[in-house]
């Protein structure tokens, strides 16, 4: 039984798919009411069920754990995925009001998922895989906006420490940092056509040849969901085509397709 936020499109959508194939059942959490329920419906409600949840609030997402257990019973996996990209200004214009809805989105919001999926877990002795969305902005700067940028490192962080007490638990914790995926919340905030997404993605990745999915980055969490990564904690898994151990700038101009 999968908790998966952040779930009515982009990396969410295509997770709460991919593990329904392999035979989960999911509650799939976000604020987009409309399209959360319409991915829902498309799969079925005796596999998924959608429940709104603004991780901002902690008092959602505990309801929301809450609602979970009701239902099915138990959390063995949380894909908390829910996330924004926030403002674009640069260090000398930023928006500090920005920053602070950037940080309570990112990484106060994945602690409370974090906090209340564990107990529950911990309180039915069960042995469950959480998994954090971070970016490849946690690994190289520059790559995204500050506020951003500031969120994802952070995040890194909070899974390396909340690795470190859950592991007595027998609870793993990991996160996976995806480089520029064309999904709906990334064309929305570059306002970039998804075509230029993945152009700029290929021609700054190390890997030629693959166009970065976010059925890619689902597929990565699936491995750290599943028993062939019972033995990795602590993990972020970086899905970026070499981007990030090869030297060379960047830029969030587009590239002409």
């Amino acid at each position: 039984m999968a908790l998966i936020t952040g779930a009515a499109s982009g990396i969410g959508e295509e997770t709460v798919r991919l593990f329904v194939e392999h035979g989960a059942v999911i509650v799939a959490a976000d604020i987009q009411d409309e399209q959360g329920q319409r991915v829902a419906a498309s799969i079925g409600s005796e596999r998924v069920t959608y429940h709104h949840c603004d991780v901002r609030d902690e008092n959602q997402v505990e309801e929301t754990i809450n609602f979970t257990l009701e239902k099915h019973g138990r959390i063995d996996i949380l894909f908390s995925n829910a996330g924004i990209i926030g403002s674009l200004s640069g260090i000398l214009d930023l928006d500090l009001n920005e920053f602070d809805n950037t940080m309570a989105t990112n990484v106060r919001g994945v602690a409370a998922t974090i906090k209340h999926s564990a107990r529950a877990m911990v309180a039915k002795r069960i042995r469950g895989s959480i998994i954090c969305t971070t970016s490849v902005a946690a690994t190289v700067g520059g790559t995204g906006p500050h506020g951003y940028t500031t969120s994802k490192h952070a995040l890194t962080g909070l899974v390396k420490s909340a690795c470190s007490e859950l592991g007595a638990y027998g609870i793993r914790v990991n996160s996976i940092s995806p480089f520029g995926v064309a999904t709906p919340l990334a064309c929305r905030a570059f306002n970039f056509e998804p075509e230029q997404v993945e152009a700029n993605s290929c021609s700054q990745a190390n890997l030629k040849g693959v166009v970065l999915k976010a059925k890619h980055i689902a597929e990565a969490a699936l491995f750290l969901a599943s028993d062939e990564a019972v033995y990795i904690s602590g993990h972020n898994l970086v899905v970026d085509g070499g981007f990030s151990v090869v030297n060379r700038s960047y830029s969030f101009t587009p590239v002409d397709v």
